[in-house]
């Protein structure tokens, strides 16, 4: 596979380092461009026709979704470039798009890149970073999604409307408010790690659950949740005065 990248970049040292690093560790990259604003990037774009595009968030005359913002389909893949910013860094992953922080590590941008080479969904990249950009402006933890990928489909789901997760091994099960169930073959580890921002918590080794559906806790067991849809959720003994804290600070 022969793929045309693009790097824009408005830092000098960031750009010439990912250009460096591509052509190093990435054979799979024939040609290689750059440019350095949001209004170059767009010639760019349009001229170079890069399959892929390295973007920094914050440019000098703009933003990359600014840039973005020009293009009414994107028919190419993106990794973003950011400053480690915790807030950005939790809205990309909920978003499942591939981002690098500043500095840039090889290791990490030769897994992204590899990523996109192996990535089938080439038509859902506009889905994602309108989810991206939703995400990014969104200060309220309910209104931004969370993108799940199954074997078949590709599903666009706010955080709100998801009333807890439940462990099953390697994969894990979204209960959603519709009463519908989306698994997916990620551990729970990595949706605890990207929901509890969001207000979910871990109550035990195999359930997550949304804090906003949180009826009742039962001391019966040794304690457990109900929720919403009347489902009882373990607390495991590790857990429980952490749970009883969080509770009572609602």
């Amino acid at each position: 596979m022969s793929i045309r990248a693009l790097v824009i970049d408005n830092e000098t040292e960031i750009k010439e380092s990912v250009i460096d690093l591509v052509k190093v560790f990435c054979p799979a990259v024939s040609e290689i461009g750059s440019a350095t604003d949001v209004a170059s990037g767009i010639e760019q774009i349009k001229k170079f026709k890069p399959d892929m595009v390295f973007l920094d968030v914050e440019l000098g005359d703009g933003t990359g979704m600014d840039l973005l913002s020009h293009f009414e389909e994107i028919a190419f893949d993106v990794i973003f470039i950011t400053a480690h910013n915790k807030y950005a860094v939790d809205a990309f992953k909920l978003s499942a798009i591939d981002f690098l922080l500043k500095p840039i590590n090889p290791e990490e941008l030769v897994r992204a890149v590899q990523r996109v080479i192996e990535k089938k969904e080439q038509n859902i990249i506009f889905s994602q970073l309108k989810t991206l950009n939703e995400n990014y402006k969104s200060t309220i933890s309910a209104e931004k999604k969370i993108v799940l990928k199954d074997l078949d489909s590709i599903f666009f789901v706010k955080t709100k409307e998801i009333i807890r997760c439940q462990a099953d091994g390697a994969y894990t099960t979204f209960h959603l408010l519709n009463k519908e169930k989306i698994i997916i073959s990620k551990t729970i580890k990595e949706y605890d790690e990207l929901l509890t921002p969001c207000g979910f918590l871990r109550t035990h080794q195999s359930h997550l659950v949304n804090s906003l559906y949180i009826k009742r806790f039962d001391k019966n067991d040794g304690g457990v949740l109900v929720l919403e849809d009347n489902c009882s959720v373990p607390v495991s003994q590790r857990k429980k005065d952490y749970i009883l804290d969080y509770l009572k600070n609602m």
